[in-house]
């Protein structure tokens, strides 16, 4: 099957991109992934000529970004995007052909045409998949279109607010950037989305290493928690072409940190208020027993990927090395691990909390 855009025909709500992992795991693209990985979400993202209208500086869909090629032709997150019929979706679920999917994620993008289609492309997959998300553009929603789009069969959105605070949400995505977009909307949306999809039914996006401190993160997941939500963290990648592109991964050992302060809040486990931080907003101690922190690193699911959860998985939402590429992985430097990490990975990741931070006792590692 050809799977390549032909520019003015194939456009949402007939026609959506996806990842080329959901394109590998529905058969229709070529390619495995390392050390046996499944993918258990098919994320899909709506398509237009136009593109998408947002400006955010280190996203591979922006209009701002530096590329040649038509916006339906442009990688995201690295890969190639490739354009499929939404009836081939919907077969492809409902034909068993990718039985290790437990939930479907629809993105929108900020375009007018997304506030209708959205909806139509999840009334069309949900009568096959049981649990569906969307990914909202709260710019060009509001709430009334929040219970529409929970009639048409979805049971969970989540919200790209990505920045951890105002003054970084605004250099990037708003005012900065002649952006669209306005960091009071997008809370508002938060709070709109727990309302009407109920009490941990709504995920917010924050990126870790796009200008803010430790402190300024976990301080910001705790506020998504105490909203009723949870959080989906990701780690920066540069996106070739984005404003961002010459900005560099924030430091591993930096992330393992907010990831496991991010699990403790969201399960419940300690609140940013327990936890400490130097003068430089850097995490020092969680707040938390060292026995029971061992226990928990050695779990490892603080360090996998975060996202909405499917039949049988905590997170169906894994993408595989969406935050890292598959040599980084094998570097050690997996940021969500897509899978359950192993004895070895463990240790590995024992080792980047322990040297930055200290936390973790070297008899504990």
């Amino acid at each position: 099957m050809d799977i390549q855009m032909k520019t003015g025909i194939r456009q949402s709500p007939d026609w959506i991109r996806t990842s080329t992992a959901a394109a590998m795991t529905m058969g229709i693209a070529p390619g495995r992934f390392l050390n046996d990985a499944k993918l258990h979400c098919l994320n899909l993202l709506l398509t237009y000529d136009e593109g998408c209208s947002a400006r955010c500086a280190y996203c591979g869909l922006s209009r701002s970004r530096d590329s040649k090629t038509p916006w339906a032709d442009n990688s995201f997150i690295r890969v190639e995007w490739p354009t499929v019929a939404v009836d081939e979706v919907v077969s492809k679920i409902r034909d068993g052909d990718c039985p290790a999917v437990e939930r479907v994620c629809v993105s929108m993008v900020t375009n007018p045409r997304a506030f209708n289609d959205t909806l139509t492309v999840v009334a069309r997959i949900s009568p096959v998949m049981e649990r569906v998300s969307a990914l909202i553009t709260p710019t060009i929603i509001d709430r009334d279109w929040l219970v529409d789009l929970k009639e048409a069969g979805a049971d969970m959105v989540g919200i790209a607010v990505d920045a951890a605070t105002e003054e970084i949400f605004d250099e990037t995505r708003g005012r900065g950037v002649r952006g669209p977009h306005r960091w009071d909307r997008y809370w508002e949306s938060v709070s709109e989305s727990v309302e009407v999809f109920g009490i941990m039914n709504a995920g917010v996006h924050l990126i870790v290493g796009i200008g803010e401190t430790e402190r300024e993160m976990i301080e910001t997941i705790q506020r998504v928690h105490d909203m009723g939500a949870f959080t989906h963290l990701f780690s920066f990648f540069p996106e070739m072409g984005s404003l961002m592109q010459n900005r560099h991964q924030p430091p591993i050992e930096q992330y393992r940190r907010v990831q496991l302060a991010r699990y403790l809040i969201d399960n419940g486990s300690a609140g940013a208020c327990e936890m400490t931080f130097d003068h430089d907003g850097r995490l020092n101690d969680y707040g938390i027993k060292e026995t029971a922190l061992d226990k928990i690193i050695s779990q490892g699911y603080p360090f996998m990927a975060s996202g909405c959860h499917g039949k049988t998985r905590m997170n169906a939402c894994n993408r595989p090395f969406g935050n890292c590429t598959p040599l980084q992985a094998l570097k050690g430097q997996m940021r969500n691990f897509p899978y359950k990490p192993r004895i070895n990975d463990i240790k590995i990741v024992r080792a980047q909390i322990g040297i930055q931070s200290g936390l973790v006792s070297s008899e504990n590692s």
